[in-house]
């Protein structure tokens, strides 16, 4: 596999076949792929779905279940985990991502060499949500980007593509997945931002409030500001018997 799309999901039954659907015209061009999505504990029949579609029409689609629901980003995690691809592309299952952004991302990733950390980060440019929710998002994110310097103006939309042995790397807690840009540039990693489209949300609700944005995300970002400021990298170099010699001690 070259590519796995990871889809973390909690009580999205109608929203599953109409975002397959989409996902795999979007990459219609691409045959080695497979979409992974992973049940956070959902309520309805979001699991069962998501089998009836992979042992039907759709042979790309994987199903994980969690026993009861841990958060985006535990579900996130242990789909990558479980993913196959080298390229991990990850979107929200509410279909407010497009998957026609999908090519475009997985292009501007291209032209890094295998082994390098980066992160491809959308940009919901023209947002369709209501004024309230962009209210926050807008507080949150000017916040955030005062305080860790990701240069990331909307570390919030779910489409992003990155490594899987990058995403690895990184420390995992709750609520990491807002923080991807910031400790993919704490790796040394290079996070490109890439306008994309945003749609309104045809079926089901939001599962976010904003006490629980703020409250989490106030501890979270002081959590993310600590990895950084303890944050060491060094350059190495290779030994003529192909080993690795940290620079500082060859010198």
């Amino acid at each position: 596999m070259k590519i796995s799309i990871v889809i973390p999901a909690k009580n999205e039954e109608e929203n599953i076949e109409p975002l397959v659907r989409e996902i795999c015209e979007a990459l219609v061009d691409t045959p080695d792929y497979e979409i992974i999505y992973v049940d956070d504990g959902s309520t309805d029949r979001t699991y069962q779905k998501i089998r009836e579609l992979s042992l039907s029409r759709f042979e790309h689609v994987k199903a994980i279940k969690h026993l009861y629901s841990v958060g985006q980003s535990t579900a996130i995690w242990n789909g990558v985990k479980q993913a196959k691809g080298e390229l991990i592309v990850t979107l929200d299952a509410d279909g407010q991502n497009d998957p026609a952004d999908i090519p475009k991302l997985i292009a501007h990733a291209a032209p890094f060499p295998e082994g390098i950390h980066f992160c491809i980060a959308g940009n919901r440019k023209n947002r369709k949500d209501t004024p309230w929710k962009r209210l926050q998002s807008r507080v949150a994110n000017r916040i955030r980007g005062q305080i860790l310097k990701d240069n990331t103006p909307d570390t919030g939309c779910g489409l992003k593509v990155f490594p899987k042995q990058t995403f690895l790397t990184l420390p995992y807690f709750d609520h990491m997945h807002r923080f991807i840009p910031a400790l993919v540039r704490r790796q040394g990693g290079t996070v490109k931002v890439v306008d994309v489209h945003h749609r309104n949300r045809a079926y089901g609700s939001s599962k976010y409030n904003m006490l629980g944005r703020l409250g989490a995300g106030v501890l979270d970002i002081a959590g993310v500001l600590w990895l950084q400021k303890r944050s060491k990298l060094t350059d190495i170099v290779l030994d003529p018997e192909g080993g690795s010699i940290d620079a500082q001690q060859s010198s």
